[in-house]
Formats: C-alpha cells, structure tokens, sequence
C-alpha cells in the first residue's frame, strides 16, 4: 500500500505520489471487503447485462444490426408511412412502391436511399430519380422520366422509343397513341430524323399515319385519307417537295387516289382508289359504246 504524505510531511519517511493520484487512493483504502454491501438483484442485473451484451456481439457479428435498429426505430414512431412520388407521368405509383420495397415496418433510421434510387432506376420510364428522408415519416422520390417520340412496330410489337431511336418500353395504348408510328427493320433506327424532315412539309404536316420502311432502303408514307406516298430511295426531299406542290395546285390528295409513286426521275404514277378504277372503267366502255353506236348511223 502506497503511504501518503502531504506536502508539508514531504520531509518525512515514504513516498509522495503524484496530486492526480491522491484522491482515487484514499478512495481504495477506505474500502473493506467486509463492508461492503451490495444492493438487491444485483446479481440479477449483472446477469442480465452479461446477457444483452452477449445478445448485442451476436448481432453485430452476425450482421443483423441493421435489422433490429429498424425493428427498433420503426415501433417508436419512425417507420415509413408516406411516399410520395412527383414527376411521373408514364410511370406507375405501385411500381415505384415495389421497387422501394416497404413492409409496413420499414423504418426512416435504417434505411437505404441509394439502393431504393437503384431499385427505382431499373423501371422503364426512368431516366433519374431521387429519393429523400423527410422526417418522421415521409419518403419523397422525385422523377425524371424518358422522352416518347414515336411508336416502332416490327412484326407483331409495337415499342415507344425515344428520338434516338432507343427503346423505353412495350405500347400499351393511352395518350401515346398519338406519337408518330414507324414500321419496319430499320424504321427505329431512321425513324426519328425522317420524322422530322416530312414534318417541315406543310402538306404533309400532321396528315401522316405511319412511316413505313421498306428493304430497309427506303420509305413510304400513309396518309390519314389512306394515300400512299411511295418515296424514292434518295433525293426524298426533291420527291417531298414535288408531292406538297401537286397538293397545293390540284388538291392531289383530296381526290380519290390511292397511291402517288415517286420512285422514278422521269415519272409519276398515281393509283385510283377501287371505287374510282371501277368508275373511270364504267366511263370508258360507256364511251366505247356511245362512240360505236354513233359510226352506225
């Protein structure tokens, strides 16, 4: 046992500690183990530490820590029980709340963010998202959502895509029913910069239905009356021109035709409709006969 001595002993026999040692020694000497006089369950308590403890290393080395901290927050008032998403317009609510992947339990504490914005990326529509904690117990995820420019039909589907031609997601029917429609191996691909150019056509502007590809070469146009305009496979803003000018001058497209064909440098072709074959045919043998009987008298 150390002896202490004040300062004014130091002259006398023993050792002096140090000032910060002195109080925490006088401490220790004046504890008996016979005195002492531990209080009730304290054995218990020390038990039941000893045990929680055990219980926290397992689940920290276990790696359930995340778990029980939501288990935890989420019953004193921090589980999520809002979600609210802005900027979708083709993107449903109930994907996003798949994808985000809420039990009911979920708690804001624990909760991972960015690999909700990762779950959420994965849906067609998005282009970005990102997701917030609003405290107590709101998530706000905000959408950027793709562009649609048209509808690309090959074979039996029919995909929106983007004006780079890149696909977002199968049509389902809706307001996009309206966008352009291309058709055809290699419409995707060329669809988007032909769109464009027949829409700086005031004749053709708003009047076409589809634009449909053949041979992957070039192009034909069906307009909403149900014309076909057959294009030819180079100098196609020539042949546009050329087809708005007979549109202005004769209304071409009013009459009852069924295709303009443009192909050829040297000519054009137009096609009656049925109705109007059959007629002009009716009118021919008509004047045959009206042309025989006159020599006859």
């Amino acid at each position: 046992m150390f002896a202490l001595m004040s300062d004014r002993h130091s002259g006398d026999a023993g050792y002096v500690l140090p000032r910060w040692l002195r109080r925490p020694t006088r401490m220790l000497q004046r504890l008996h183990p016979d005195r002492l006089n531990p209080p009730r369950f304290a054995a218990t308590a020390f038990t039941s530490a000893l045990f929680a403890a055990t219980a926290l290393y397992g689940v920290v080395e276990g790696g359930h820590s995340e778990t029980v901290l939501q288990a935890l927050t989420s019953r004193v008032g921090f589980a999520i029980d809002h979600v609210e998403v802005v900027g979708n317009r083709y993107t449903s609510e109930i994907d996003v709340l798949q994808q985000v992947g809420l039990n009911g339990w979920t708690s804001m504490v624990g909760f991972d963010v960015r690999d909700a914005r990762q779950r959420i990326a994965e849906l067609d529509w998005v282009e970005s998202v990102a997701v917030q904690k609003v405290y107590p117990a709101t998530l706000a995820v905000s959408l950027v959502e793709k562009e649609p420019f048209a509808l690309w039909q090959h074979g039996n589907q029919v995909m929106v895509v983007e004006r780079d031609g890149a696909v977002i997601a199968p049509f389902t029917g809706g307001e996009l029913a309206g966008l352009p429609l291309v058709i055809g191996k290699g419409a995707r691909e060329a669809g988007p910069d032909f769109v464009a150019t027949v829409e700086q056509v005031p004749a053709l502007r708003g009047r076409v239905r589809a634009y449909i590809r053949v041979a992957d070469r070039r192009w034909n146009l069906l307009l909403d009356g149900g014309v076909t305009i057959k294009l030819p496979e180079n100098d196609v803003a020539a042949a546009l021109a050329e087809v708005s000018r007979l549109d202005r001058e004769y209304a071409l497209f009013s009459r009852d035709i069924e295709a303009v064909d443009l192909r050829f440098d040297d000519r054009l072709t137009v096609a009656l409709a049925p109705a109007a074959h059959e007629a002009r045919k009716e009118a021919l043998e008509e004047m045959k006969k009206r042309r025989g009987g006159g020599v006859g008298i």
